[in-house]
């Protein structure tokens, strides 16, 4: 993990792109305080958890079903999978 101020990361990206996927996350500072993270997704599946885990429209979906498992108005994981299956037509 490198940490860098974002002056030094504006005025040298390029460098800084290759040390995140040699050397892991480079968190950017302003101020001496952590404002962003850059990172290198390790392929497509890691790209979208990382915007998936960041998306507050996501979060509200997730949240919104949390919810309604506790007011016991989900699908038990059998049900769910049978739906998906009769959803593929098989």
């Amino acid at each position: 993990m490198i940490i860098a101020p974002v002056a030094d990361v504006k005025a040298r990206l390029s460098a800084y792109l290759e040390k995140c996927t040699t050397e892991g996350p480079v968190i950017i500072t302003r101020n001496g305080r952590a404002v962003a993270v850059l990172l290198a997704p390790a392929d497509e599946e890691d790209l979208e958890s990382l915007v998936l885990s960041r998306s507050p429209r996501f979060q509200a979906l997730l949240n919104k079903s949390r919810q309604s498992i506790k007011a016991g108005k989900g699908l038990s994981r059998n049900d769910f999978w049978q739906a998906v299956a009769e959803s593929q037509g098989k």
